[in-house]
């Protein structure tokens, strides 16, 4: 049946109506007849008796009844409903005239072919001029069609407001449009104030490696697998170094013929404290394996000497870039209230400055190392302690020149001294450089290198008494 019929209108003109000039454009039953069978949920009308008046497409498509076999019919009975239930399914829906607002059933519809459909309905009246009931209209849809938006509404909500990790929509721009609490509190910003910024002013690294994963995620899709990205979030504290788990997914409109990116559904979980225990651990059961290697090849050494550098050797490998051991003229440092001048070092073995290799003793001249007062080596003999020290931030000439007068290499800007103890009595020290591209030595890096300088320790301790003897 025609739109015209199923809208109780007629495209003829009355006899006293002139004909109108111009481009001729779709009437109001046209239009209606448009908006109907354009919607996503089924629907259909019935006036005041309860004759159907209008059915679209969706209607069609759930139940098989196309609009010419349902308008015109009284109810659903016989056709759309079992005989056993129409009485009370019109009586649900024909209540609807006199309720306020709109009643929501869920009753079983059949279809044409005989099937059954459960179906949740939204019923309200439709007013005439005289702001009486003159008639009704039905949406309805799938039971589980509904659930199912539903559930995808309530999991959005859940997401951005229980989520116990973050969760952003990312435009085609690759700007925040929507940022969940957890996420808010893990960029160091409240909701609205990351909505449209850049990313770049919300992280000061990792930017660009954020945003290669989400232009592939908008060109090619979800990746496989969760991706780690380290990051430093621009917070009012300063910036925090932070490893984010992050997946991905695409976003495209459902309501589009062909899919429409709408932007990225990104998801992540803050796992900084795992992945640096993760780090810590390995990198102890690597030193930890160094050491072990470095005892057993010291022990082939018939030079004890030989032996230091053999720790030296093995204790570089990932920790500095440089090593020197310093021995205390005479053999020891006096005992507190015997010195009878300043402490003198004198060098005993260093790595070598140009191409990498093992490190080389030094000749036995027996000449004190040229260090000023304060030296951080003498710093560490005389306190019988660890000593670090590094040039901070300053020009690169002006570091070198910082390492020259220490008598060090100079692309050297981290230093670390651990003493040489042995007996009771101290030896010497022990010194690990660090150049440019590293980081300055810590409290664990302080651990690890006073376990070497114990071993170097005994070594020394060990080659003064063979050459006594």
């Amino acid at each position: 049946m025609s739109a015209s019929r199923r809208s109780g209108t007629t495209d003829e003109l009355g006899p006293d109506e002139p004909e109108r000039a111009g481009p001729v454009g779709p009437d109001g039953s046209d239009l209606l007849a448009a908006l109907l069978d354009g919607m996503d949920a089924a629907l259909c009308a019935f006036d005041a008796d309860g004759v159907v008046t209008h059915w679209n497409r969706e209607a069609e498509r759930i139940l098989g009844w196309t609009a010419a076999e349902a308008v015109g019919r009284h109810g659903f009975a016989g056709w759309a409903v079992r005989e056993a239930d129409a009485e009370e399914v019109e009586g649900r829906l024909m209540a609807a005239m006199q309720a306020p607002g709109r009643q929501v059933h869920e009753f079983a519809l059949l279809t044409k072919d005989g099937g059954r459909v459960l179906v949740r309905t939204q019923s309200a009246a439709v007013r005439g001029p005289d702001g009486k009931p003159a008639g009704l209209y039905c949406a309805f849809s799938e039971v589980h069609a509904q659930i199912d938006l539903e559930r995808s509404i309530a999991l959005s909500e859940a997401l951005f407001e229980d989520a116990s990790w973050g969760v952003v929509l990312v435009d085609a721009d690759l700007r925040p449009a929507v940022v969940n609490a957890h996420a808010a509190r893990s960029l160091g910003i409240g909701r609205t104030s990351a909505l449209g910024r850049p990313l770049g002013e919300l992280l000061s690294q990792g930017v660009e490696e954020l945003e290669s994963a989400l232009t592939h995620v908008l060109a090619e899709g979800a990746p496989p697998a969760p991706a780690e990205i380290w990051v430093s979030v621009r917070t009012p504290d300063g910036e925090q170094r932070r490893c984010w788990r992050c997946g991905f997914v695409r976003l495209a409109s459902p309501l589009a013929e062909e899919p429409v990116p709408l932007g990225v559904g990104w998801l992540f979980q803050d796992v900084t404290e795992g992945k640096q225990a993760e780090q810590e651990a390995s990198l102890l059961r690597f030193r930890a394996n160094q050491l072990h290697r470095a005892a057993r090849a010291a022990g082939e050494c018939e030079d004890p000497r030989e032996a230091a550098t053999v720790h030296l050797d093995f204790a570089l490998a990932g920790f500095a870039d440089h090593a020197l051991i310093d021995r205390v003229a005479g053999g020891a440092a006096p005992v507190d209230g015997e010195a009878e001048g300043p402490v003198r070092l004198v060098r005993v073995a260093a790595t070598p400055s140009g191409a990498p290799g093992p490190s080389l003793l030094a000749g036995q001249a027996g000449l004190p190392v040229r260090y000023g007062q304060g030296h951080p080596a003498l710093q560490c003999v005389e306190r019988a302690g660890s000593v670090r020290a590094s040039v901070g931030a300053v020009a690169a000439e002006q570091a070198r020149e910082w390492a020259l007068a220490r008598q060090w290499p100079g692309d050297a800007v981290h230093a670390l001294c651990a003493v040489l103890r042995s007996r009771g009595r101290t030896l010497g020290v022990v010194t690990f450089l660090r150049g440019g591209g590293r980081s300055q030595f810590e409290r664990a890096d302080a651990v690890y290198a006073e376990d070497v300088a114990v071993r170097i320790a005994a070594a020394l301790d060990l080659a003064g008494v063979v050459g006594r003897e």
